[in-house]
């Protein structure tokens, strides 16, 4: 048994844990970081990286099926699983030992084992105590199910989809959201037929509804179903399939059920409540400063309520480093933090919609102008179909950008900023987006709202 002190203890080897102890780290805090499984997390293990591999080889699938229409003769055969595992499994692997050089070359000590906060400067590993001047909480999220709806056989989540060493002839995804409609758009390309159930009126209904429709009408063209307010009853599944029951009585026979109704937050058994720490439904509650309830005890990423996003996680991560550092950090809301959904068409948003920014500001107060990739020459070059929306205060500041089509997520780096530094569009127009790029998009929305427009009327 040990009992080992720092200035800070991290609770969690995920995105927003291993960022805390870096930045911790840099500002001359000793950190130890606690983590039962493997550092990097959900995303780098589970989640974003690994799906975003399966969703690359689905994007070279259909530039091979597509090729012809670039003058390239081409012919696609089919889905090798295996290659597809090893491919996906290699960018894991090195971006888990490059994760693990770095956190040895910042100096921070690794603990691997199971951690319970037991007070609120410690917490315990097996026999060994870590006390810390203030404890970080990083301990992530899970895939959840609707009650009732119990994982298994056949019935999956996007781990068990990400481990499947075939691809299904017929699956139905339950969600809607990100987690669904990137799995939707995986598998169509890979040949599957594909169903998404989402009990709200839009897919990815929580995006700008002009992008939520602009998705459905490119997911009908691709050939994926959905059935929107549609209420999910029950599953029945046997060795060849699930039959799913809808609310309407309809029933969809499928290989797969794959359950996309988001998140939920790792928090149950692990001392937060026994220390006095305040919950909401599994939910860690803290201040606009992420600080909990218990004075010196700080919580970040998906069990703080809020998005859940690996960014996010940095973000706060590193914010609560600083605060701990006595240098007071800006604090960043939700709604200006970058959002990418990498189905095809991508998305990508941040800021307010038209509606929140009419809520907010006055419906009377709002302007916004939207511009269609087909007058973008590299988005035609790229193909595909969409549009780039700016929402903006009159005679004020940009509040909000969104953006449908391909590659489209790469115009969220200087979107957040335009959003965050609280830009106007005469401070974007003077200056040059490379040409022909997809960017010069911004330029272009900019130089319309700020009464000079170029190539729009």
């Amino acid at each position: 048994m040990t009992d080992q002190t720092f200035d800070v203890v991290v609770l969690g080897g995920g995105s927003g844990g291993y960022a805390a102890a870096i930045r911790a780290m840099e500002l001359g805090k000793s950190a130890v970081l606690i983590e039962k499984d493997k550092v990097g997390g959900t995303c780098l293990h589970r989640g974003c990286v690994p799906t975003k591999a399966l969703l690359h080889s689905a994007e070279v699938a259909d530039t091979i099926r597509e090729s012809l229409n670039y003058g390239v003769e081409a012919q696609f055969g089919s889905i090798n699983m295996a290659a597809v595992a090893e491919y996906r499994d290699g960018i894991v692997s090195k971006k888990y030992k490059g994760l693990q050089g770095l956190l040895s070359a910042k100096g921070i000590n690794v603990v691997s084992g199971e951690g319970k906060l037991t007070s609120p400067t410690t917490v315990a590993v097996g026999g060994d105590t870590y006390t810390g001047k203030n404890v970080v909480l990083a301990t992530g999220s899970y895939s959840k199910s609707l009650p009732g709806l119990e994982i298994g056989g056949r019935v999956i989540t996007s781990e068990e989809a990400l481990k499947l060493d075939y691809v299904p002839s017929k699956v139905v995804v339950l969600g809607g959201g990100v987690i669904g409609v990137e799995f939707a758009s995986v598998w169509r390309s890979y040949g599957a037929d594909v169903t998404i159930v989402e009990g709200l009126p839009h897919l990815v209904p929580n995006e700008e509804e002009s992008i939520s429709k602009a998705l459905e009408r490119a997911f009908r063209k691709r050939g994926i179903g959905y059935k929107l307010g549609a209420r999910f009853s029950s599953v029945t599944q046997s060795d060849s399939g699930v039959v799913v029951s809808l609310e309407s009585g309809e029933t969809l026979d499928a290989d797969l059920l794959l359950v996309a109704v988001g998140r939920g937050p790792v928090t149950a058994n692990l001392g937060y409540e026994e220390v006095g720490i305040t919950m909401d439904r599994g939910y860690v509650i803290t201040n606009d400063r992420l600080e909990t309830s218990v004075p010196g005890v700080y919580a970040v990423g998906d069990i703080v309520p809020g998005l859940q996003l690996a960014h996010r996680s940095y973000q706060q991560g590193f914010f609560v480093a600083e605060e701990i550092a006595g240098l007071s950090p800006i604090v960043v809301p939700d709604s200006n933090i970058p959002k990418i959904t990498y189905c095809e068409p991508e998305i990508m948003s941040v800021g307010l919609t038209k509606a929140k920014a009419a809520d907010k500001y006055g419906a009377d107060a709002i302007t916004s102008y939207d511009f269609n990739l087909a007058g973008n020459a590299k988005s035609e070059i790229l193909g595909g179909s969409g549009f780039v929306s700016m929402v903006q205060v009159k005679d004020g500041p940009i509040v909000g950008v969104h953006g449908i089509g391909p590659r489209i997520g790469e115009l969220v780096g200087e979107s957040q900023l335009i959003v965050n530094w609280e830009a106007h569009p005469s401070d974007i127009a003077p200056f040059i987006h490379g040409h022909p790029t997809q960017n010069e998009m911004l330029g272009e929305i900019a130089l319309y709202l700020a009464g000079k427009p170029l190539h729009t009327l």
